[in-house]
């Protein structure tokens, strides 16, 4: 509504396609909702948007009501100058619209509405001013291509097929869409890409690939633009396989392999590049919500102890024994990737790297259930402080206790499962990790078998208070199984790490 007030497209130019104010707008599905969800959506907000406003709609993707309009270049064919003869004819016309090139239409132009899964916006800055030379490595990787010629291969003439239609020598990447401009705010050309297919076409496969286009040009890519927001998993994908060319562990944070994908494709290289600002997944979070989630792990060490050691009762036993459960993976995940960039044992880089990351995964879900077991505590004290002044209220507090009961049990047993998780990890590091980390490897068995039996007497202690007492039993039979079993863990790992040490 805005854009078509403010923007008079009569008046506007501009370098990059554009059918009007409000050029596009698509759905994209990120959770709890399919694409076809979406394209209903979109055929619905199209309709509303011409309805309301006198904006004509074309509907793309996987919205479109033609098949060719699957392509939002058919939509957007001649941009807003050919819309006053696009309007006039049945085959061109928008989807919801008047039959004539209206007022409304001249200043506002039309909008493209969609449904389509994640596409990227990039540009990837070049070390030229010269629009041309950014056309010409666009032209080398977009999946289009260019259109072949006889003889010179930018002024010959274009070659047509039998029916008439221009023969294109195709680009070398797929779901990809690309054209080369010059911006005067950073005085350089780029290449303009969008990956509409990110499974055929990851982004870092795409900035390797510009690079490469560009260098047979006598061009270098200095940095990479990404346009409005991306996926995570296409960092997390990218600093992978960069980690992947140096032989290196992708068993770290989350963080730090993102921060490889930035630095690796140089997503700072014109501004500041933040997550928080630039990933989808970040932009969607709550950050007080998170902050009030994460509370005990956000601690120092220090204020981690100070509040566990003051007189509030949580966090309690629960949460230290999570927390020494992901210590336990920690110490797992550490000798892996101490293992992994061990000088003369590069052959096994990748099989210590993908120990490491199981060991990172077993670490995160135990980190969760730091604050998650002090929520389910304080959630038991919130159902007893729940008024019981009549027969009916004194049911509801009844059945609230016996709820966050079950849940404070629940709890516990996850950890127990959790850290349980962690024993292969550390016994295939005390047998064949860095033998310079066999006590690390030991210590992490320590602390995991005492998370263990740490987080089975809080199921034992919490399974007393429930009502429903066959559950309680299974609940706590499991939990007496595993620290059983933790027990023999634990204790065979130490054996082999004492003999490790005993033979140095």
């Amino acid at each position: 509504r805005k854009a078509g007030e403010l923007i008079d497209m009569r008046l506007h130019h501009g370098a990059h396609p554009r059918s009007g104010a409000t050029d596009v707008l698509p759905l994209v599905p990120v959770s709890g909702i399919t694409l076809e969800e979406c394209a209903q959506l979109a055929r619905q907000l199209a309709k509303r948007i011409y309805d309301e406003l006198g904006i004509p709609c074309y509907c793309y993707e996987a919205a479109a009501y033609k098949p060719e309009r699957k392509n939002l270049a058919v939509c957007r064919a001649g941009e807003y100058e050919a819309l006053p003869e696009k309007m006039r004819d049945p085959d061109k016309a928008p989807d919801f619209g008047p039959g004539e090139f209206t007022e409304k239409a001249a200043f506002s132009g039309a909008t493209n509405v969609g449904a389509r899964d994640f596409l990227i916006a990039v540009n990837f800055n070049l070390n030229t001013t010269s629009t041309r030379r950014a056309n010409a490595v666009a032209f080398d990787v977009r999946e289009k291509g260019r259109p072949k010629r006889e003889g010179n291969p930018i002024t010959g003439k274009v070659v047509k097929d039998a029916d008439g239609k221009t023969v294109m020598i195709p680009g070398t990447l797929k779901g990809c869409k690309a054209i080369g401009w010059y911006i005067d705010e950073y005085g350089i050309a780029q290449v303009s890409m969008n990956i509409t297919d990110i499974n055929a076409t990851p982004l870092h496969k795409a900035f390797d690939e510009v690079c490469r286009a560009a260098q047979a040009r006598g061009l270098r890519v200095t940095g990479t633009e990404i346009v409005g927001l991306i996926p995570k998993r296409c960092l997390v994908e990218a600093g992978k396989y960069y980690l992947a060319m140096q032989q290196r562990s992708a068993g770290i944070p989350e963080e730090e392999i993102i921060r490889i994908a930035v630095k690796s494709m140089g997503l700072d290289d014109l501004k500041p590049f933040d997550p928080k600002e630039k990933v989808i997944e970040y932009m969607m979070e709550d950050e007080a919500e998170l902050a009030l989630r994460e509370k005990l792990i956000r601690m120092t060490c220090k204020d981690f102890a100070y509040q566990t050691a003051s007189e509030s009762p949580a966090p309690g036993g629960g949460s230290v024994s999570a927390y020494m459960g992901a210590l336990g993976a920690a110490l797992g995940t550490m000798v892996a990737n101490l293992s992994a960039h061990k000088p003369g044992w590069d052959d096994r880089w990748k099989e210590f790297s993908d120990q490491a990351e199981q060991g990172q995964a077993i670490l995160k879900e135990l980190l969760s259930l730091v604050d998650e077991d002090t929520a389910a505590f304080n959630g038991i004290m919130a159902a007893f402080g729940l008024p019981k002044n009549t027969a009916e209220e004194a049911e509801e507090r009844k059945n609230a206790i016996e709820k966050a009961t079950r849940y404070a049990t629940e709890v516990p047993l996850r950890t127990i499962r959790a850290a349980s998780k962690a024993f292969p990890l550390l016994r295939k590091m005390a047998l064949e990790g860095n033998p310079n980390s066999v006590s690390d490897a030991g210590v992490g068995a320590l602390a995991a078998r005492s998370a263990i039996l740490g987080a089975n007497l809080n199921v034992r202690i919490n399974a007393a208070g429930l009502l429903d007492r066959q559950y309680a039993k299974q609940m706590t039979d499991e939990a007496a199984k595993m620290a059983e079993i933790a027990i023999k863990e634990e204790m065979e790992i130490i054996n082999i790490v004492n003999d490790k040490i005993n033979s140095l």
